[in-house]
Parts: structure tokens; sequence; C-alpha cells
């Protein structure tokens, strides 16, 4: 059945005796609306909200969380409940999953089962079934054979291509793009044994959680088949996980020599993303790895 509101959704979803009782808003989203719903039964659902002309948003995010679930032993994700739109706006219900605190041994096993998704959901080509959004920038997915013709076309020219529309970027940055490109094959590897993993293509601190068990949880999914150093890489970007975390990744499935060589060029992707997306302070940062590969 089409439903409208939340409430609508609430309703079909755990019967019609069943109410929000009470819509709490959540912070640190810088692209949705997010709010905890408390319902009459005394559960909790999670509440995304944005315009419907960011196309497919939700859709793409609730694909993402269904293919990151299917990793027996990978980190916990939210579950789709719903998805549906209004006069305005589109909306998507997840499961609430209480918060913790990340005590313990949280950061190895959290490496320990990064490692399981990448050792464990596994595809023959580059890409996804879909395209999807890094954020609010739409990333191109198509099936690709070979890691470093996907990463070089699908990731690095068109955050270039975008930057340049944008007036970002201007002809000696492209050049000096091209000519790193024109090395990828000197500088990357191809995927492990021919197969490219499930990545979660925007893992950094602000998308990864405790739950109540301490146990690892995964959110705002980028999803692709690719290198999982690219995912490793991202983890790094910004201050960086725990040695521990790394450590319990290497346990479960070690990286091959040169990774710490290669990092640079894997976030110079999300560097250009960050740039195209809150302007030209990041472009210094993108120059530099140009200058030290190109």
């Amino acid at each position: 059945m089409p439903v409208e509101s939340p409430d609508e959704a609430v309703a079909l979803l755990f019967g019609r005796s069943v109410s929000i009782s009470a819509r709490r808003p959540v912070g640190g989203g810088s692209i949705n609306d997010t709010a905890l719903l408390e319902l009459s039964s005394g559960g909790k659902v999670f509440l995304k909200q944005n315009g419907l002309g960011q196309g497919d948003l939700f859709r793409e995010e609730a694909r993402g969380l269904a293919a990151l679930a299917a990793a027996p032993r990978g980190p916990r994700v939210p579950r789709p409940l719903a998805l549906f739109s209004g006069n305005a706006s589109q909306y998507l219900l997840l499961e609430y999953i209480e918060p913790g605190r990340p005590r313990g041994d949280f950061f190895p096993r959290f490496g320990g089962a990064l490692a399981a998704l990448h050792q464990t959901c596994r595809n023959g080509s580059c890409g996804f079934v879909r395209d999807n959004h890094i954020g609010a920038t739409p990333q191109p997915n198509p099936w690709t054979e070979g890691w470093i013709p996907f990463f070089s076309d699908h990731r690095l020219r068109f955050q270039g291509e975008l930057a340049r529309s944008r007036g970002l970027w201007g002809a000696g940055d492209l050049r000096s793009l091209e000519a790193l490109l024109h090395r990828l094959p000197d500088l990357l590897p191809e995927v492990d044994q021919g197969e490219a993993s499930l990545l979660h293509g925007d893992l950094w601190s602000g998308n990864f959680m405790a739950d109540s068990t301490a146990t690892p949880v995964i959110i705002d999914p980028a999803v692709y088949y690719g290198h999982r150093e690219a995912d490793l890489a991202m983890t790094e970007l910004f201050g960086g996980f725990p040695p521990s975390f790394y450590e319990g990744y290497r346990q479960v499935w070690p990286l091959e020599p040169g990774y710490g060589e290669r990092r640079d060029i894997y976030n110079l992707y999300h560097l250009m993303n960050h740039m195209n997306l809150f302007g030209g302070s990041y472009r210094s940062s993108c120059q530099a790895i140009l200058r030290r590969f190109s």
C-alpha cells in the first residue's frame, strides 16, 4: 500500500493501534533531516527525510544496507523498514539501534568484521547494481572489468570533470590528474585473486557506532565492489581509527606490502569529493597528492 507520511508508515508496519508518540530530532547529519520516532507501543524507529529533488537517495541507501547485511560475519547494519514519499519529501524508516560505547575489544572486532565483509562478499567485476551517491555527490557504478579502469574513470576522472564544471579546477589541475591516471597501472594493484570486495564506500569515523552490546555497526553506506584497500584508506583520512582496528583487520586478512604508499591515491577520491561538496579549501590537499604521484 502506498503511504505518504511517517504516521501512515508506522500504522502500516506495526498496526493501526500503534502511533508516533514523540519525534525527537537527531543531529550529526549534513544531508538529511533525521529523527528518532518513539512509538505508542514503546518501540522506536529511526527516520530520515529529504526532498524529492535528491533522486533515489534513500532507495540507494536501503539497497546498500541490504548488500552489507549479507556478510555473515560483517559489521551490523540497521535494517530498512520502509521507503516512501509524500508531496515534497522522501522518507526512509530504519531499525533503531540503541547506541552504546566502543568498550573492551571493540576496535579489534570491528577491524576483523570489516575484513570478513571484504573477504566473503566478492564479485568478478567492479561497480554495483545501481549508481548511488557519496554524500550528495552522484557516484557512478557501471560494471567494469578491472579495478584500475574503474577507479580511474568512475572515481578520479569523474570527480575531476565535476570540479572543472564547477570552476574549482583549472587546466593545469586536469593535466596533473591525467598524468596520475596514466600512471595508475604502475601504482595500484588489481583486486585480490581477481575478485572485488564489497565496500562500505564512505567509512569514516562518523559512519560507525557501537550498539548497546558494544557490537560494531556501520551506517550511511556508499557501496560498490572495488579494492578493499580503498575502504581502509578512508578510515585513515580524517584522524584514523585506533591501531587495534587495523591489527584486527590484518589478523583476518593481511594486506599486501605497499598499502601505506597507495593510501593517499585512494583518498584523493574523497578529498576531491569534499572539494566539490564544500569548496576550494580542499584544493591544496588534492594538488599535493597530484604533485607527489603525477
